[in-house]
């Protein structure tokens, strides 16, 4: 068990950065110590995870003077990074990438690789690696030969190498560097099948690889048609959601890391390296409205695919609906568990893999998922007749369920009731039906659609708003409000400027923003069923920086442009040095919760663009 101090030198959650390669990715702190990793991809077991326990492995490189300070930045227009150290002696850094060649490559090779570079002065830095596969669960067998220190994990070998000697200290493999100015030292960690050979890191090796994923980022990023006030912001944004990109099946991750936090000490630790179709789907959205259709068209084929699977019959069907909330990358379902070996990140427990929200019924997701077949149907490729076929049997269902109570899009963990944001995306999933249906005269019973889209808003208009208050509410014939609201003129169910918004907007401004931090709902009053004691306490929750962008997006869409520009620049200094948000922020301006976290960058990339052709109009 990590003690009091080990738990206070564990950096916090916003002192990372973040390199990928499309299938996974890891977090790098400020200190030089990578301490989250799962090889192969995002939702494999870890080797490095020293974030959520000291002992559960890490690779740290950095000076070995202790009073060294240290920046962190991303190399131009890319997801390379760079930790530079300063000390006594001099300058040095370290560059931190996962090869990418180029899209879909064929002959991909997983390797995590760090470029140390002496800068100024003569500088003294330390390497070590100690591993802890399956969640730190092993202890690595770990052999040197020929200069290679080899360990197994699973069905896979890792194999570091270096320009400078290895050596074995028990479990932890180490090296000492010394740079000066203009002199390098490699280290590059290789995932390999178990028969298949190293390469080694030779220095024209690696520049070859540092400049050609260079190029991949920057290629990609300069399709974007994003030209506006903010291109910095959203240039970081979008290259966050790419790296939650899982290249081989178009999953869209919601974020790399697993319990991190929503409260530190709390209970409120889960695992989002899956794909959540909510989540995703947005991102869609996002990805669109910066030109990106490629990512667009791979999620769409994933979805189809989980559409094609959809239950039919059984009990599932009857209690969940033919969609689950969140599929592994794979389409399966990641059913939770405890890692009780595990500390947790500064002593949040438990730490938790798999996420039983796919154990839910959530009502929204079929909104949020046809809102993005809609949206690609307009914008890109189209979808098929298979795809087509897949959505009606899906819709034919919701038609026939969307007034049962659910989870609701914060998956409640309380009994069931009818949330408001769940019967507000039904009716988008009917509506948007319709349009596809008009827009390309595919078949379908529009009638149909047409009453049970009706049926819908009537009842948001009667059951969901309430009079004494003079808002709509968290769920019906209530009196909680919920920030979802304001998702009312963005999904096009009411105009941003009918009175009943603007007076839900007033309202979630008293009781939900502060300081244009937006609190999903309020937490003293919506018993979610989750937390117990000092867990569940009012501030033991933090803003939801999605919510603070649909604040953003609110007010501009109600015409308070001043107010929208304000909020969001407040936003922005909410970021960590690298403009990386996680899904929470805390009373003392802490990032909570899994890091970085999707659907805060792609409501910032949302709410700027909206943001942006307001001004200009």
């Amino acid at each position: 068990m990590a003690t009091e101090a080990q738990h206070d030198a564990v950096p916090t959650i916003a002192d990372h950065g973040l390199v990928g390669d499309l299938r996974t990715a890891a977090l790098v702190a400020t200190d030089g110590t990578i301490d989250w990793f799962c090889p192969g991809r995002f939702d494999a077991p870890s080797v490095f995870a020293s974030i959520l326990d000291p002992d559960a492995g890490s690779w740290r490189l950095g000076p070995e003077s202790a009073e060294a300070r240290s920046q962190q930045y991303y190399h131009p227009e890319t997801n390379i990074l760079v930790t530079r150290f300063m000390t006594e002696r001099g300058v040095v850094e370290v560059q931190d990438f996962m090869p990418v060649m180029r899209a879909h490559d064929p002959d991909h090779r997983q390797r995590l690789v760090r470029r140390v570079v002496g800068l100024r002065g003569r500088v003294d830095l330390a390497m070590a690696m100690t591993p802890r596969p399956d969640y730190g669960t092993v202890a690595a067998d770990l052999t040197l030969e020929e200069g290679l220190a080899r360990f197994a994990d699973g069905d896979v070998q890792l194999v570091l190498s270096s320009t400078v000697p290895l050596h074995l200290d028990g479990p932890t493999v180490t090296a000492q560097v010394s740079l000066e100015a203009g002199e390098t030292a490699l280290f590059v960690l290789e995932v390999l099948a178990p028969d298949e050979p190293a390469r080694g890191c030779r220095e024209a090796d690696v520049d070859e690889l540092f400049d050609a994923t260079a190029a991949f980022w920057r290629g990609w990023l300069s399709q974007s048609t994003y030209t506006g006030r903010w291109r910095e912001w959203v240039d970081r944004s979008a290259l966050t959601l790419k790296l939650l990109c899982h290249e081989p099946t178009g999953g869209i991750v919601a974020a790399p890391t697993t319990s991190l936090p929503e409260r530190i000490g709390g209970s409120r630790n889960w695992d989002y390296r899956y794909v959540w179709v909510r989540d995703a789907a947005f991102s869609v959205y996002a990805l669109l409205r910066l030109g990106f259709t490629d990512e667009a068209s791979a999620f769409v084929r994933f979805l189809s695919e989980r559409l094609g699977e959809a239950a039919d019959d059984g009990e599932a069907l009857e209690r969940l609906g033919p969609l689950r909330v969140l599929y592994d990358l794979d389409g399966a379902i990641p059913h939770e568990r405890e890692l009780d070996h595990l500390a947790g990140h500064r002593g949040s427990r438990p730490v938790r893999v798999g996420n039983a929200a796919v154990d839910q019924l959530q009502l929204d997701v079929y909104g949020e998922l046809i809102d993005s077949v809609y949206l690609f149907d307009k914008h890109g490729r189209g979808i098929s007749h298979d795809a087509w076929s897949d959505l009606r049997r899906i819709v034919s269902w919701l038609m026939d369920n969307w007034q049962r109570p659910d989870a609701g899009m914060w998956e409640m963990r309380a009994e069931p009731r009818t949330h408001t944001t769940s019967l507000v995306m039904c009716w988008v999933a009917v509506e948007r039906m319709m349009r596809i249906a008009r827009r390309r005269g595919l078949p379908g019973d529009l009638t149909e659609l047409a009453a049970t889209r009706d049926a819908i808003y009537d009842r948001v208009m009667t059951e969901c708003w309430n009079d004494d208050l003079g808002a709509f509410t968290a769920f019906a014939g209530g009196d909680v409000l919920d920030a979802g609201a304001l998702l009312m003129p963005m999904v096009k169910m009411v105009a941003p400027d009918d009175p009943r918004f603007l007076s839900t907007l007033a309202h979630v401004e008293e009781r939900l923003v502060t300081d244009s931090l937006v609190l999903r709902y309020d937490p003293s009053a919506y018993e979610d069923g989750i937390g117990a004691g000092d867990d569940s306490a009012p501030d033991g929750e933090g803003t939801f920086s999605l919510c603070s962008f649909w604040y953003v997006e609110a007010l501009t869409r109600a015409g308070r442009y001043d107010d929208a520009r304000l909020a969001l620049e407040k936003m922005f200094t909410y970021a960590n040095h690298l403009g990386h948000y996680a899904e929470q922020v805390g009373l003392n301006g802490e990032q909570l919760g899994n890091f970085p976290q999707g659907f805060t960058h792609l409501s910032l990339i949302s709410a700027v663009i909206n943001l942006d052709r307001s001004l200009d109009a």
